[in-house]
This record gives structure tokens, sequence and C-alpha cells, in this order.
């Protein structure tokens, strides 16, 4: 199947952009989920209701989201490729650039972005964009703006209810004639993330079961952010983990590692309308 990708040059700059990455999201949780209409928020707006299995461009979350935020996103996982890319730094010789990607001179979308007139915020989760040094300063230092507070981070039980408020203060703030593009990193699935399965304890510790709850938890919120990204304009959205993790699998704990579940990552992209009612402040 050739996969077909939206005129990208008709969504920017009309659409503000949304990229939420699901930190550490295995695909077959995610699928399980789906399928079992545990996950009715998400299912609502992924295409056809269904995760597109995808290929991460890296094995941990500092890698992954140096190719993503360069417009490297994970790649469908058929080899039936080149797999034309939605947003492309311009190089000689590309082969998954085609007349439908966004093509920018820039070394990373987020300044491309700026440069075309939106403004561009951060929402980070783990580690790597929590500002506390000089390694996670790097990813949020791409942004005009970056939020990170340790309520985003991945000890805290209420992690993602903490970041969407942020997010629809940051909506709520936007100049009207301005488009956003708004990044957000959730943290609530990597571990520790035992505390979001009911009855389960610390000395249980993490498992694929605790994984899921933290997605169930994930998507009882989740509305509230495409309900706020989508009240100005219409809204081009990119859900999608940027590497698994393994839980025992052929021996295999935690990624940064060369297994299938951490590799393989759901993905969707869709487009959110316009909020129908004019919004009144």
């Amino acid at each position: 199947m050739h996969h077909q990708i939206p005129d990208m040059n008709a969504v920017v700059p009309s659409h503000d952009l949304l990229l939420v990455t699901l930190d550490t999201l295995r695909f077959d949780v995610a699928k399980e989920l789906a399928e079992a209409g545990r996950i009715p928020n998400l299912a609502a707006v992924l295409p056809g209701g269904r995760w597109e299995q995808r290929h991460s461009p890296g094995s941990f979350t500092y890698a992954a989201h140096q190719a993503i935020l360069a417009g490297f996103l994970p790649t469908p996982a058929s080899p039936d490729g080149p797999h034309p890319r939605l947003f492309a730094a311009r190089f000689a010789g590309s082969e998954t650039t085609e007349p439908r990607t966004w093509v920018f001179d820039a070394p990373d979308l987020p300044t491309a972005l700026a440069a075309n007139g939106y403004r561009t915020v951060c929402i980070g989760g783990v580690g790597f964009f929590n500002r506390q040094g000089p390694l996670g300063s790097v990813l949020p230092g791409l942004f005009q703006e970056a939020h990170w507070e340790p309520e985003f981070g991945v000890p805290s039980p209420t992690s993602f209810e903490a970041q969407v408020a942020r997010a629809e203060q940051v909506c709520a703030e936007q100049p009207p004639e301005q488009p956003l593009f708004l990044f957000l990193n959730v943290s609530a699935l990597h571990q520790p993330n035992w505390f979001h399965l009911p009855g389960a304890t610390r000395e249980h510790g993490d498992s694929r079961a605790s994984h899921a709850a933290a997605l169930e938890y994930v998507d009882r919120h989740i509305g509230r952010l495409f309900a706020a990204m989508s009240r100005q304009r219409p809204c081009f959205a990119i859900v999608c983990s940027d590497h698994g993790t393994a839980y025992g699998e052929d021996g295999y704990t935690g990624h940064r590692l060369g297994h299938e579940v951490v590799w393989t990552v759901p993905y969707a992209h869709f487009t959110l309308p316009a909020a129908q009612e004019p919004t009144t402040r």
C-alpha cells in the first residue's frame, strides 16, 4: 500500500499543529487497548479507530526526538517504501520528499515553523525536557517557549493532567491571528507507572498491565488537549510513541536496546476541525 499524506503545504500555515509523543508507549499495548474499547477518546480520532504500526527512528527518548523534531517521524512498518514524509529539511537526494511534503530550510521543525510565523511551545515530560542541565536543555531549546515542572515528570501520578492544564493556558493566551505549534511529551507511560494500576504497589513494580493503565489514564484527559488545540482554527495533530519498552521479553527490560517491542510504535495523524462555536473571553 502506498502511504498517502495530506498536502502539508496547504496545512502549513493554515492549521495549528500538535505533536504529542506518548513516551515509551508500546505498539502492542496501544493496539490491544484501542481494540478493546479501553481508550475511547483516542480511538475516536484515530483514522479508522486504529493505530498505524510504525518503526521508531531511535530506541530511547533523546535519539528518537532528535530525529522526530527534524521531521523524521516514525516510519511505516511495511517494507514497501520509500514512505513520503510530512515534513523534511531540504537536502539533495532525499527519497522521502515529494510535492506534498512541507520542505524547510532549517535544521529542525520548531525553528522552521517559527520562521514561518508559528509560536512554538514545548511542554516537557521526561528528564530530557526538564532544562535542569545542559543535556535536558537541548530539545526544549529548539522552541521559543519551553515549560517543565516537577508535576509534569515521571514520578508524578497526575503528570498528564498537569501538562494538559498548562497546554490549555498556552492555548488561551494564543493571539488569534498567529498559528501555534505545540509539542507535548507525555511522561505518564514511562517507568515508574505502577501507581496507575489500581491495587499495585511499589513492591510489585511496573508491568505491561500498569503500562496499559497509564495509557487509560492519558486517554481520560486527552480530550481536553484536543479541544484546546482546535479552539481557534483546525489543528493537524500527530500522536505517536517515541519508542517502546520491554517488560521481560526475551530477558530484556527497559529500552535503549534493539528489541521488537522497543522499535515498534503506534502512530496516527489526523485533523481536528475548528470548534464550531466562537469562544468568548
